[in-house]
């Protein structure tokens, strides 16, 4: 999985794999676009207005629910 931040556009891309094939978006809200192969798996998903949706608590969280294990990495985007 890949995080990208654009801040000219200030447009956040989650890529959880790389792109085989056509991909078509669908748009959730006019915010979120999420990218999806024809086989049904997600390619992506795209945060528009990603500070407001993404940088309010300035770190990124990641939870193991299986063991409960946290780890947070904070985010700096200059």
């Amino acid at each position: 999985m890949q995080v990208s931040y654009d801040p000219r556009y200030n447009i956040a891309y989650i890529k959880f794999r790389e792109k085989t094939t056509e991909v078509e978006t669908i748009r959730i809200s006019d915010e979120v676009n999420i990218d999806i192969s024809p086989d049904g798996k997600i390619y992506g998903i795209e945060l528009l207005n990603a500070n407001e949706q993404l940088m309010k608590d300035k770190e990124l969280t990641f939870t193991d629910e299986s063991t409960g294990n946290t780890l947070q990495i904070p985010i700096r985007i200059e």
